[in-house]
């Protein structure tokens, strides 16, 4: 009797602690998800984009829900179910998360998820304070997360991703870097959320740096800290920008001195293949820096573009680098490289967005986006275009067309040839 009493007391036990799983006991319901990160990420079927809907030269000025519907639109045709975001102290980011919510509810078909960015910043940064303390958290930084944790609570079959920070360990971020712990701190502490049941225990965490801050570039980043971020994270996420170093590192931009008998077609060729092999080298620097310290995780790229636009150094008379060809001659290898090797690019960036370099109209970050501000697809589009996916679709009024009016020699006459080696090798010295 003593014994069937046992196990019944024993299975009304069990039966509770089945009742209390982490997950019920939070008093959050995730029973929405039905697709995962780690089944989205790789699969070119739902092919992935750095988004931000701003239209005007200021981030005072949110865009509408409406507006980011028009966008999800787009997007959706372009075959993009993907987004990555960059911060949530704004209200564009729970914006979006409502705007694909409302959308999913609309049409079942409708399907878009998130990689929502929470910005970290070093203590003092954007500040008067003459020295960033970079193994401080800014005040804002616990904010920033807790808002984070209550979005991927609020819309969690939205939501497949957390960033912990935006090139925040990359040493030339001089304003705001921070050290790896701090990221590992965070990165610790929302998995320790999911432990807990606090945040679904599918959603995956990861920090979206450049290569170099991910032990891809010199040895001062090869720290105990990114090894331990390495463990704590579920997918790496990796930066990588050749438009970039066709100033700072020109070694395999230009024009080769056994080039300089080519047409100028050809020279613009082979430097944007050398460009292309450029990011793959950057990634598999990543790659091989992680499997050096024992550890083997999916890598995916957080970030990489062209832009089309630029009078700074990558411009006409500095590297000759922009334009709309290049642009989208990069935009097409990228994704067919990523795509036959199953990783997934959070191509940079969707739309132009204006207040990033507001004092300067001409400068490269206002012009990196596929689609510009007056709802013409670039070069890297035009494709698109031709098939009739955005038939019917508006962007603040406007359908979406191509750039140039779709004429490629008018568009050919804007593109520069790289500089020959020798001139790079010459301006280097000056």
């Amino acid at each position: 009797m003593k014994s069937l009493q046992f196990a019944f007391v024993s299975l009304i036990m069990m039966a509770f602690a089945m009742a209390c799983t982490p997950e019920q006991d939070s008093g959050h319901d995730f029973s929405s998800i039905t697709i995962t990160a780690e089944e989205i990420l790789g699969d070119s079927e739902y092919q992935a984009i750095s988004y931000g809907g701003y239209r005007e030269t200021t981030r005072d000025i949110q865009p509408t829900i409406p507006q980011l519907k028009e966008d999800m639109l787009i997007l959706q045709a372009m075959g993009v179910k993907l987004l990555r975001t960059y911060n949530v102290h704004y209200d564009e980011a729970a914006n979006l998360l409502q705007a694909v919510r409302e959308l999913s509810d609309e049409d079942p078909d409708f399907e878009m998820y998130v990689m929502l960015g929470a910005w970290i910043d070093a203590k003092n940064s954007w500040t008067d304070e003459p020295e960033r303390i970079r193994d401080e958290d800014a005040p804002r930084n616990e904010v920033e997360i807790a808002r984070a944790v209550e979005l991927a609570q609020q819309y969690p079959e939205i939501v497949k991703i957390i960033a912990v920070g935006n090139e925040a360990m990359v040493h030339w971020a001089a304003e705001y870097y921070v050290e790896p712990q701090i990221i590992l701190n965070w990165v610790n502490h929302l998995q320790d959320l999911k432990e807990q049941g606090e945040l679904p225990e599918t959603l995956w965490i990861t920090s979206s740096d450049d290569f170099a801050a991910w032990g891809g570039g010199g040895s001062e980043y090869h720290t105990d800290d990114l090894n331990a971020l390495y463990e704590a994270v579920d997918f790496i996420s990796m930066h990588t920008y050749p438009i970039h170093n066709t100033h700072y590192n020109p070694e395999f931009w230009g024009v080769r001195d056994d080039e300089e008998g080519l047409t100028d077609i050809e020279k613009i060729h082979n430097a944007m293949e050398r460009s292309m092999d450029l990011a793959k080298k950057h990634y598999n620097d990543v790659v091989a820096y992680m499997h050096s310290i024992g550890v083997d995780k999916p890598v995916h790229i957080g970030e990489t573009g062209w832009a089309t636009i630029s009078n700074e150094f990558y411009g006409e008379g500095g590297a000759n680098a922009i334009d709309e060809y290049k642009s989208g001659l990069y935009y097409k290898a990228m994704r067919e490289w990523s795509d036959a090797n199953n990783i997934s690019v959070f191509y940079f960036e969707a739309f132009d967005e204006p207040w990033k370099d507001a004092a300067n109209p001409l400068g490269s970050e206002n012009h990196f986006g596929l689609i510009n501000l007056q709802a013409q697809a670039k070069y890297a589009l035009w494709d698109l275009v031709d098939e009739g996916v955005f038939e019917g679709l508006l962007r603040d009024g406007q359908p979406i067309t191509k750039t140039y009016d779709g004429d490629l020699d008018a568009l050919m006459e804007d593109v520069l040839v790289p500089p020959t080696d020798r001139e790079i090798r010459e301006r280097r010295q000056e």
